[in-house]
């Protein structure tokens, strides 16, 4: 069988609950649509979980993409040096932003990792994919972080850029495709924002998987594209 979830910003528990609860196996194929890392209690924990098995897809979010412009400096060894070079005020900047928006709780354990550890998690994110396709029968299933940013009819998935994947809100009702078995699956924007609702909202070709769970009055949401059935914790 092949699951979709999105978001699940470090929320441990939630994600393993939910493995339990679609009875994930090794035949089974998992897609994470991004935004992993931040939030939650426990970002290094649902990487350690995902890279360790091959049959876990991850995309790109754009939480990975910030993570990655603070862990990476991260990795250097300070000197007098390069001190200068390596923490300057555009990094402090950005490490203010990114904890801001939740970033902090990435950033605290990612420093008690040891150096080789810091090395292996910044390298498996940064191997996340901008995107994925998956072909079901006569369906076809476009697999992204924040869905189609500034949708224009006729371009292609590798005309877009990773901003436009990953950061752009899309207009759910604006993308038309004249295939009718062609759907974008995404998280990125918390369903409760749209319906008030932390259930999986559909529009158009789209379905949004974001049901918030790093939200008090969210959930983790995973989906079967097999048939469609959806899971909740």
């Amino acid at each position: 069988m092949t699951y979709v979830m999105s978001d699940i910003h470090g929320e441990y528990e939630k994600y393993k609950k939910m493995l339990k609860e679609i009875r994930f196996t090794d035949s089974d194929v998992l897609y994470v649509l991004g935004d992993v890392v931040d939030r939650g209690p426990e970002p290094i924990e649902v990487l350690k979980d995902m890279s360790m098995r091959p049959n876990v897809f991850p995309v790109i979010g754009n939480h990975e993409v910030m993570a990655l412009s603070i862990l990476k400096p991260l990795l250097v060894e300070i000197t007098e040096d390069n001190a200068e070079n390596q923490l300057d005020a555009e990094f402090f900047d950005r490490l203010r932003d990114y904890s801001e928006n939740g970033g902090a709780v990435t950033v605290e354990k990612f420093k008690e990792l040891s150096p080789e550890d810091r090395e292996f998690y910044a390298e498996y994110i940064e191997e996340f994919t901008p995107y994925e396709t998956v072909e079901l029968g006569e369906r076809r299933f476009i697999l992204v972080h924040s869905g189609l940013g500034n949708y224009k009819p006729g371009k292609k998935l590798r005309e877009y850029s990773l901003d436009e994947l990953c950061s752009v809100r899309p207009e759910y009702g604006r993308v038309k495709f004249k295939n009718k078995n062609i759907a974008i699956v995404c998280g990125h924007t918390p369903t409760v924002e749209i319906t008030g609702k932390a259930e999986i909202y559909r529009e158009g070709c789209y379905i949004n998987v974001d049901c918030g769970a790093c939200f008090p009055d969210g959930r983790l949401a995973c989906l079967r594209l097999d048939d469609m059935k959806e899971f909740y914790v």
